[in-house]
């Protein structure tokens, strides 16, 4: 059976002849081969051959009767059998052919097709090392080499130096599942010597072909430590800007100690010296950050690394540039003066006559440069930091008026005015006209004395915030305000303000509310609080103003701080303009809602309505403490404005003031501000009753303030100052921890006085030292007298920070309070938009953040702003 082919010799022509031999016991001839191996992709054929022509529509039929794989195709041919076409693993199974011979279905005997996988890809081999190994004599090594492969038609193994004593083995396994097989060689070094160095190869082989692992052996007889790069060993930076030095070694072992000096002295990581070590394997890098650097650190830095078989060290020349400065003056004296300037590189001393008085002569054009008569001497050097000079000149030029000294370095100048046009008379000593002169001398100096002494007991007016440059321990370095930018784009026009009624005054300035016209957008009117000082300010006082601007603007925008606004510093006296708060004062509003506040502190478990129970408190005028005015009308009888206020507070009320003003020092000491005079005086409400932190020393006249104490030469909030800050003049974010547990005694004794009935004296002082705390307020749960006595632990560190004092209040704010600040925190961000003024006489009902039983209570607004804001002569 089968196909018969005859050929011609001579022609080459050839005919065939399928011959089939019919068995009458079976339609298919029988196979003797039934198992059939196939790769994977190829193509099967079943031999599944017919005895007799008759037999047709021959198929494929699974042994078990189920459907055929999908995707799966055949062809049928009675003289070849079935072909399936491009064999997949999901093929793999039992098979018999079927067909029809006279209307019956007939089968063939049963195949069992097995698929073998065949890789797509070369072996992926890992490695249990890196590709460089590093290793002293005698140590040992251990290399694992493993791949994996879909079939077990593959092998791994190692080449290696020939000289090398290694030792290998092998282990394989069938990965789970049905994905493969994994083979690994380990090879085994167990005491290295110089000789196994060189490359070991690690090859693996597949059907798809070759790959390759390598890892590089170093033997060194011992350990090893080299520098490999570093910078310029002469480093130049200015005075304030930061400089890095970096250093990059490699090292076996790894180094057991490495540090950096300075002038000998090994340096700790701080702020100001940031030290880092990062490695890669046995490449190390050592950086040494020297954050804004000052003049004197100028000097030898050195890094150094050893471990017990090496030592290295490296030094870098760090030179400081200082900008040049005046150090001292004198003259004229017997016709010469004198001028010393510090700097670096050494400044380089000019001389100028002008005629002009007390003007820079080196800037006019008629000018006279001096370079003769002068002596130069150089009275201190330093290879790295600044060096003093100082030059003598002997007046020459006497019909000038003016002298200046110049320093020069670097492009950057410093300079100092002489006046020269006095003349001295020749005289002799103890004459009747110089003893009078010097008697009138003294009387004039102890008249001078007299006067500068009351003008140093007069309180100075300066902004208490204070941000933080760096801290060492205890000692706090403060960034001087002055030093900050100002950005321009803050300047609002001044003629866009109409200004209304004074808000508060004090003995250096007032803060005034005004109108703003575009300062939003072009059509939008604002209310706004703007602070200026009066006419007779200083220079001191303009100055301290202007610091307070940059220190608002550095802080940025946050939902309980007043935030800035704009500025007006050209075209007139210094204007900032702030966020209006239109209820006032924290300390003021808690006294005048006595009367309408509900506590949920009695034993029986009901509200306590203190309406009927409490006479309008007059502690205001008693303790001399003078509020902030409210920005409320004043209204005819007919007017919808009488005392009667319907707008209630409650505990929960409470708990919202001290959770927001928590938020807000929290912002403060996140951008590294302390404020230092932390109180409910200082902490102003706006609509929503939000409350916002603020200093209003320009509007308070302290020396009227029985608030503030006078201690040595100036006024301080006794009661409100930590023992750090009373006995030591110590202020950190500590110390504001402390006021704000204060804070916390006011809010929740409703606007009382601290440790009342104690005068401040010494033996209030003895009673702080001594560990006197304040008793439980009437009004205060007991989880809020708990954070009081947190915050005035004796040891500053014991207390909490102001995040922590956050997460503690807003556990005891109900969940209506907390969604209604998320809602304020996420529309308002970090600012009262124009829409959030405190409303007019036909506003609608204020909402609230809390009230007795609702959150969302109708309620009267505490001030109203009326149309004659603009009267600006109107009293009060």
């Amino acid at each position: 059976m089968g196909r018969y082919t005859c050929e011609s010799t001579q022609t080459g022509e050839k005919s065939s002849i399928y011959i089939y031999v019919k068995d009458p016991e079976s339609a298919f001839v029988r196979s003797m081969v039934n198992g059939l191996l196939v790769k994977e992709a190829e193509d099967c054929t079943l031999p599944c051959l017919v005895t007799d022509p008759a037999v047709t529509h021959l198929s494929l039929l699974t042994c078990s009767g189920t459907a055929l794989s999908a995707g799966l195709s055949f062809t049928a041919e009675p003289q070849k059998g079935i072909t399936i076409h491009n064999v997949t693993k999901a093929f793999e199974g039992c098979y018999v052919c079927t067909g029809i011979m006279d209307g019956t279905t007939v089968k063939s005997s049963q195949y069992d097709v097995t698929v073998r996988r065949v890789p797509d890809s070369v072996p992926v081999i890992s490695l249990s090392r890196s590709e460089n190994v590093i290793l002293m004599k005698d140590e040992a090594l251990e290399l694992i080499c493993s791949t994996s492969n879909i079939n077990h038609y593959f092998h791994v193994m190692w080449s290696f130096p020939s000289g090398a004593n290694a030792l290998e083995s092998y282990a394989s396994h069938i990965l789970p599942g049905s994905w493969g097989y994994k083979r690994s060689s380990t090879l085994w070094i167990s005491s290295a010597a110089t000789s196994d160095s060189g490359i070991y190869v690690c090859q693996a082989q597949n059907e798809k072909g070759v790959s390759t692992a390598t890892v590089h052996l170093d033997v060194y007889e011992r350990g090893f430590i080299n520098i490999t790069e570093r910078e310029n060993r002469a480093m130049d930076v200015r005075e304030g800007e930061s400089l890095t030095l970096r250093v990059v070694m490699t090292s076996y072992p790894k180094p057991s100690a490495a540090y950096w000096t300075y002038n000998n002295q090994q340096l700790k990581n701080t702020s100001e010296h940031v030290i880092t070590l990062h490695n890669q394997q046995y490449r190390y890098i050592s950086e040494l950050k020297l954050v804004r650097v000052h003049g004197s650190e100028g000097g030898i830095y050195t890094f150094s690394a050893s471990h017990n078989y090496a030592s290295v060290n490296t030094s870098f020349f760090v030179h400081v540039n200082c900008k040049p400065m005046i150090v001292s003056q004198e003259g004229p004296i017997d016709g010469q003066v004198k001028c010393v300037a510090s700097g670096y590189p050494a400044p380089k001393i000019s001389w100028y006559y002008c005629e002009p008085r007390h003007t820079r002569c080196s800037q006019l054009m008629n000018a006279t440069q001096e370079d003769e008569d002068t002596a130069i001497v150089t009275r201190s050097v330093s290879k790295f930091g600044r060096t003093e000079v100082e030059s003598r000149l002997n007046i020459t030029k006497g019909r000038y008026h003016t002298l200046e000294c110049v320093a020069t370095t670097q492009g950057e100048q410093a300079y100092t005015l002489f006046s020269i046009s006095e003349r001295t008379v020749p005289h002799k000593l103890f004459t009747p006209l110089l003893t009078g002169v010097v008697t009138a001398s003294v009387v004039l100096m102890l008249f001078l004395i007299i006067l500068l002494y009351k003008y140093m007991q007069k309180p100075k007016y300066e902004i208490h915030w204070k941000v933080i440059d760096s801290i060492h321990g205890n000692n706090y370095t403060y960034i001087d305000p002055t030093q900050l930018p100002y950005d321009p784009k803050w300047e609002f026009p001044r003629e866009r303000l109409r200004f209304g009624k004074i808000l508060g005054a004090g003995a250096f300035g007032k803060v005034v509310a005004a109108t703003a016209y575009g300062l939003r957008s072009p059509d939008t009117v604002t209310t706004v609080a703007v602070k200026m000082l009066k006419p007779s300010a200083h220079s001191t006082e303009k100055e301290a103003l202007m610091s307070e601007l940059k220190v608002l603007s550095y802080l940025g925008n946050h939902m309980n701080i007043v935030n800035l606004l704009g500025a007006c510093t050209v075209g007139g006296p210094t204007l900032v303009i702030t966020e209006y708060c239109c209820y006032g004062d924290l300390l003021n509003f808690l006294r005048r809602k006595r009367d309408a506040f509900f506590s949920s502190k009695t034993g029986d478990g009901y509200y306590k309505n203190l309406l009927s129970q409490t006479q309008p408190s007059r502690e205001g005028t008693e303790n001399g403490y003078m509020p902030m005015r409210s920005y409320q009308q004043k209204c005819k009888q007919t007017e919808w404005c009488d005392d009667k206020d319907d707008l209630s507070i409650d505990t929960e009320d409470l708990l919202s003031f001290s959770y927001q003003v928590a938020k807000g020092m929290d912002f403060l000491t996140s951008k590294n501000c302390i404020h230092r005079d932390l109180a409910a005086r200082n902490i102003l409400l706006t609509k929503g009753r939000v409350a916002k932190i603020c200093d209003f020393g320009l509007a308070r006249d302290i020396t009227k303030d029985s608030n503030y104490v006078l201690r040595g030469n100036a006024r301080l909030p006794v009661k409100w100052m930590s023992p750090e800050s009373l006995f030591s003049c110590v202020y950190t974010f500590e110390s504001d921890v402390w006021s704000y547990g204060i804070l916390l005694w006011e809010i929740f004794s409703l606007g009382n006085s601290p440790y009342p009935g104690v005068p401040v004296g010494s033996m209030f002082y003895k009673m702080i030292q001594d560990g006197y705390r304040m008793s439980e307020p009437e009004f205060a749960p007991s989880e809020i007298y708990e954070v009081m006595r947190w915050c005035w632990s004796s040891d500053p560190l014991k207390r909490p920070t102001f995040r922590k004092l956050v997460e503690r209040t807003e556990m005891l704010l109900s969940e209506a309070t907390k969604h209604v600040y998320l809602n304020l925190s996420d529309n308002r961000d970090g600012s009262i938009s124009e829409s959030f003024d405190c409303p007019s006489l036909q506003s609608a009902p204020s909402q609230r953040l809390s009230s007795v039983g609702s959150t969302t209570a109708s309620t009267q607004p505490l001030l109203l702003a009326t149309n004659d804001v603009f009267l600006e002569h109107e009293t009060y």
